[in-house]
């Protein structure tokens, strides 16, 4: 089962939690044990898993990446003004596979699925959720 759920984003840059969408794919595909993976369109986006108990760790995953990888000093700036975010996105990635346990996303109580977004707002960035291996 494939399915793309769209992610609508507020801040230039940010987390957004998408475990829930991404779960709720997992359970209309009735996979019992297999692998689901997440991937998000475009350049300037990834996928993290990350603690979602303490909002405090998006934040700080945010002002590291701020702090690791600076606006307005980049070749690609003098195209379109957004050179950090495209690092931002490769050094993070685009994708996340996850095992499928017992119909149910193998995440540890601590962690959940996030959209980084690195160059928004975006009225909504496209993530492809793939469930595979099923049985």
């Amino acid at each position: 089962m494939q399915t793309i759920i769209s992610i609508p984003t507020n801040a230039r840059e940010g987390l957004y939690d998408i475990t829930a969408s991404v779960s709720d794919v997992v359970s209309r595909a009735a996979c019992h044990s297999g692998l689901v993976n997440v991937y998000v369109r475009g350049a300037t986006a990834a996928i993290m898993i990350q603690e979602n108990w303490d909002d405090s760790v998006q934040t700080d995953v945010v002002h590291l990446l701020r702090k690791l990888i600076p606006a307005g000093v980049w070749l690609h700036d003098a195209q379109d003004g957004n050179g950090d975010s495209h690092l931002k996105a490769g050094l993070v990635g685009p994708q996340e596979t996850i095992p499928i346990m017992k119909g149910k996303l193998a995440l540890s109580i601590w962690q959940n699925i996030f959209l980084c977004e690195f160059d928004g707002p975006r009225k909504k960035r496209e993530v492809v959720v793939t469930v595979i291996s099923c049985r």
